[in-house]
């Protein structure tokens, strides 16, 4: 089972109670009760009483046939409305379509949500390539060439207080497992304006990563294409830095008044 980062256990049942969606949100398959219980910090009659709660209230959806839960007709409601107006993800979809179909490869869009990545959308490549990511998933930012992209381009204090919010846990045999090493890679992307994933979350994929940068040269958000080590090498990625920093740069130019407010 994959070890995804956590904030902290916040008190108070509504704190509880999203602890418990992101404990199903993060799941590759619809979790049991027994995966929830195995996961969660609280004990199972808590567990238990929070998750009845959340069905009730169509915040999770339970499947009496397989006993598994997923998320609930309210949830992804009330996700779609808040995706459409306040995310960048409807500006910057017609950009990424347009990198998905010159490319072929799969395309990230992403952002920094409390010191993690949060996968914002996502277009696979003409030939998918399984992987952990999926829009509304978060991910490490310490091991993905996303999250590297964007806490290279971050102010320094938020900076500072991302890589602070690092686990390091190691995923694989490339994952960056200190805050020392991590900065001297974060120094090394500002320098050169781009990331890589050298295959540090996940054996087998690799990425390159660009920010999308707002007026003040810090980051909004993530963009990366993503292949598989059965079809590319790591030299082969700076093929298609060209592209994907024009199409982080058109996105930064059309975002307009979301830009303005951020």
């Amino acid at each position: 089972m994959k070890i995804i980062e956590h904030p902290k256990t916040e008190d108070g049942t509504v704190g509880k109670a999203m602890l418990i969606l992101e404990l199903v949100a993060d799941c590759e398959t619809p979790p049991r009760f027994s995966d929830i219980q195995e996961r969660s910090p609280f004990p199972k009659a808590s567990t238990y009483r929070l998750v009845s709660t959340l069905v009730s209230q169509n915040l999770l959806a339970l499947d009496e046939r397989t006993a598994t839960y997923s998320m609930g007709g309210k949830l992804m409601r009330l996700a779609s409305r808040a995706w459409r107006s306040a995310s960048l993800a409807p500006i910057a979809a017609p950009y990424i379509d347009l990198l998905s179909k010159k490319t072929g490869q799969t395309i990230h869009l992403a952002k920094l949500d409390n010191g993690q990545v949060l996968y914002l959308d996502k277009r696979n490549a003409n030939k998918p390539v399984p992987m952990f990511s999926d829009a509304g998933k978060i991910a490490p930012a310490y091991c993905t060439g996303v999250g590297k992209a964007m806490l290279a381009f971050t102010n320094n204090e938020s900076a500072q207080r991302t890589v602070e919010q690092q686990s390091f846990y190691r995923f694989t045999q490339h994952t960056i497992t200190s805050a020392k090493e991590l900065e001297a890679e974060l120094m090394t992307i500002r320098q050169q304006g781009y990331a890589f994933d050298r295959e540090e979350h996940e054996i087998g994929i690799i990425c390159i990563a660009v920010p999308i940068l707002s007026a003040r040269n810090e980051a909004l958000a993530g963009l990366s294409i993503t292949l598989s080590t059965r079809q590319f090498e790591l030299p082969d990625l700076k093929g298609f830095k060209p592209d994907l920093e024009e199409t982080a740069k058109e996105i930064s130019k059309v975002a307009g008044d979301w830009l303005l407010n951020y």
